[in-house]
């Protein structure tokens, strides 16, 4: 598995039509084959930042998705970029269903 997380950084005031042009973005790759997750989101706390979680079955998949990245007008609005992949070779559930 690959998990894809970290954030960008846009201007405070351009932070909701960046997530807007992001719609497309989250609905094709939840569609892809190999896309176990995906998530841009807005941060609670800070106005500039735009959170990034993804994970997929295989870097492969990653891959094939990837090939269709952020257009030009998305990576103009990007004021800092501190993403990273991370390779999972075992997984558990952080919670239990019926524990106490």
């Amino acid at each position: 598995m690959v998990i894809v997380a970290g954030h960008i950084t846009v201007e405070p005031q351009q932070r909701e039509s960046y997530l807007a042009g992001c719609v497309l973005i989250v609905e094709q790759a939840r569609r892809a084959v190999g896309c176990l997750d995906f998530a841009i989101c807005a941060d609670l706390v800070d106005p500039g930042r735009v959170n990034i979680f993804e994970r997929w079955e295989s870097q492969g998949a990653l891959a094939t998705f990837r090939s269709s990245g952020p257009d030009t007008e998305q990576r103009r609005a990007m004021l800092t970029v501190s993403v990273e992949e991370y390779d999972f070779a075992d997984v558990r559930p952080a919670f239990r269903e019926g524990a106490d």
